[in-house]
């Protein structure tokens, strides 16, 4: 994940950096001086997301986002500003999020989080779905903990929450299963009304007394297959 910080006051973006850096430790991050600066490095990087101040000289942020909707790979914007009387020209231009400086740490993840469903329904329209991000994020009592979709081997549902399960442990999201399943469309499948399995970690299908299970790389959740779902795992096994 790329991320811009554009601010033209050098303590602002030192700030939103170091939130970034603790909030999203594997996101490469790139700042910006300036709305002119903004646009240059927006077309050079393709970042996913801007954090966009809206007072700046030459070409305030609100131009700034006006300028970026129309670019091919348009970023999620979101706006952090010391002065709310911006707010409807962020909602004309689109921005996801209309944060107020000091920005805390809890509403920037809130929209951080925003911004990643933002460009997920970015990716449908250009007939790209189904990779989604590239971790899923949760924010607990244990503070804020990410983990790489590649390491996910499923997403077991489970009363309110869902559950990650990977090798190097489970946390809990708060999306729903069907939303997962949605912007995993290529990489996860439905095995249960409650379970979603990695295609790429099923080692084998073993039938039990509790029915039909799907046996996963290097964990030891074995999610449950229900009759509707067999064939299209049998299907995916034998290619």
């Amino acid at each position: 994940m790329k991320i811009l910080v554009v601010d033209d006051e050098p303590l602002a973006r030192q700030r939103l950096l170091r939130l970034l850096k603790k909030l999203r430790p594997e996101a490469g991050c790139f700042e910006a001086a300036n709305g002119v600066e903004a646009i240059a490095q927006a077309r050079a990087q393709e970042p996913e997301i801007i954090l966009l101040d809206i007072r700046m000289p030459e070409m305030d942020g609100v131009e700034v986002a006006g300028q970026l909707l129309d670019e091919p790979a348009a970023p999620a914007v979101i706006f952090c500003t010391a002065y709310d009387e911006y707010a409807l020209e962020a909602l004309r231009n689109h921005a996801i999020a209309y944060l107020l400086k000091p920005v805390r740490e809890a509403e920037l993840e809130g929209a951080l989080q925003a911004a990643v469903r933002v460009n997920r329904a970015q990716l449908d329209s250009l007939g790209v779905a189904g990779a989604g991000r590239e971790e899923v994020v949760s924010a607990g009592h244990r503070g804020v903990e990410a983990l790489p979709v590649a390491e996910v081997r499923c997403f077991l549902a489970e009363d309110k929450y869902v559950r990650a399960c990977s090798p190097s442990g489970d946390i809990l999201l708060n999306d729903s299963l069907k939303d997962l399943e949605l912007e995993f469309k290529t990489r996860f499948l439905r095995v249960h009304r409650n379970a979603l399995v990695a295609g790429a970690h099923i080692a084998r299908l073993i039938r039990s007394d509790e029915g039909w299970l799907v046996e996963l790389t290097d964990v030891a959740e074995r999610p449950q297959v229900s009759r509707r779902h067999l064939s299209d795992v049998k299907a995916l096994l034998t290619g």
